[in-house]
């Protein structure tokens, strides 16, 4: 009796774990031995959460393979993942960012996943958003299925200060002349002339260059030189900096540094108006009791043109791996729509299934951002980083020490952007610069 009672509660207890991922994958042997496969992933705890909690109900229908989830923080993780391929002990599977997938995928690490999908029935590329399939596929071959996908295209407003000063609440048709107006009429100075709330900040300078119909490079693509020094890029760069240093809406890095508190504490605390960054605010801000937000798409340039940078994630399989097809079974669990759906109820990641960003999961519900399924028409207009494998080094050691010194009002555009053109197109035009 007490033998079958183990059983039946094993049973109980299998079905209960299986809930969150029925259908996510096959199931791939019968072998005695499980099969182990690692995953090197990072993430905050709430994401942390969401692996364990989709890896244990998806190890109790695959008992055939075992999953080690390997944790790294952010920072480092590149150069982690980089020394344990170097050195023969890197993991079967990897996360990787849109951005860091190009330091990836040039070093030739990474396996071309068609021949799975080619011959899986149960997978759809056409059930994901197109702009991200197209950033993971290089010469016709897909290195990674995508996660999650994240316009930089969220402006955050503060309701209670828009009231306060009589400011209609932004909308996704608005521009970047009424952005300027609203930030103006939301900045507020002391008596001896200090900035106590500010209006408006952004991290995401390109989101300016590309709004004005400037760009980075010529082809993001298959770069060959910068482009930062047309007439519409260097608009953009100076709309943003006056916002800083002539209009002082903004506030400098410097201020940010002095201020101690972040842009979340400036806008939970009432020091700041609005902030444009993505979606991945969300869950921090959901946290702060009796806090009335929402966002707006980030406003569209002088001529009309709407354009902004983009993240998101997928799941890559390692050339190195023993188990490739029990690998490809795993990166199936972690990307299915349970696990986008999952995430998705977090408020952190917009789904790059499209079926999931469109259902109740991430439009729907009660809590806040109410209007984050203007995300779904922003990927229409996201635009990736170059892809070239010196592109992160050009960017780190020429292109942003310069522009610092733009937006703390100790440069003019022009220079810097004069200071640093060469040698950035002395880095792209050697293919085999870039992360070393």
């Amino acid at each position: 009796m007490k033998q079958r009672r183990v059983i039946l509660l094993s049973l109980v207890l299998a079905a209960f774990f299986s809930f969150s991922v029925t259908g996510c994958s096959k199931k791939v042997s019968d072998a005695s031995k499980p099969v182990e496969i690692r995953v090197a992933f990072w993430g905050a705890p709430d994401e942390v959460n969401i692996m364990e909690n989709l890896i244990a109900g998806w190890q109790a229908r695959h008992p055939e393979i075992l999953v080690r989830l390997e944790h790294t923080p952010y920072r480092g993780y590149v150069d982690k993942l980089l020394t344990r391929i170097a050195g023969r002990a890197a993991p079967d599977i990897i996360c990787t960012e849109v951005d860091l997938f190009v330091t990836f995928q040039t070093k030739g690490v990474l396996l071309d996943l068609n021949p799975y999908i080619k011959d899986d029935p149960d997978f759809d590329i056409k059930a994901f958003y197109p702009e991200i399939i197209g950033r993971f596929t290089v010469d016709g071959k897909l290195y990674s299925i995508p996660r999650d996908t994240a316009p930089f295209a969220c402006v955050y407003y503060n309701k209670k200060l828009f009231d306060a000063a009589g400011v209609p609440y932004p909308k996704d048709d608005w521009d970047m002349n009424d952005m300027l107006d609203k930030a103006k009429k939301l900045t507020k100075l002391d008596p001896d002339g200090r900035v106590v709330q500010y209006g408006f900040y952004a991290w995401a300078w390109q989101n300016f260059v590309y709004s004005f119909g400037g760009s980075l490079v010529d082809k993001v693509k298959d770069p060959a030189k910068c482009t930062l020094d047309s007439k519409e890029s260097i608009a953009g760069l100076q709309f943003y900096s006056d916002l800083i240093n002539k209009y002082k809406v903004h506030p400098s890095s410097i201020t940010m540094t002095d201020l101690a508190m972040g842009v979340q504490g400036m806008f939970a605390t009432g020091r700041l108006a609005m902030f444009a960054s993505g979606i991945w605010e969300t869950p921090g801000l959901r946290k702060v009791q009796g806090f009335d937000w929402d966002v707006a798409m980030f406003p569209k340039g002088p001529r009309g043109i709407r354009a902004f940078g983009t993240g998101g994630s997928g799941y890559c399989i390692l050339k190195g791996t023993a188990h490739p097809k029990e690998a490809y079974q795993v990166v199936k669990a972690l990307t299915c729509k349970d696990a986008q759906a999952m995430l998705a109820d977090t408020g952190l990641a917009q789904p790059a299934i499209i079926e999931i960003a469109n259902g109740p999961h991430w439009i729907g519900g009660d809590l806040p951002p109410k209007n984050k399924k203007m995300l779904n028409d922003a990927m229409k207009y996201v635009i990736y980083e170059p892809f070239h494998p010196a592109w992160r080094e050009a960017k780190e050691m020429y292109i942003l020490p310069e522009l610092d010194l733009v937006f703390g009002g100790k440069k003019t555009v022009q220079d810097a952007v004069k200071s640093f053109m060469n040698k950035v197109n002395a880095l792209l035009k050697d293919k085999s610069a870039g992360y070393r």
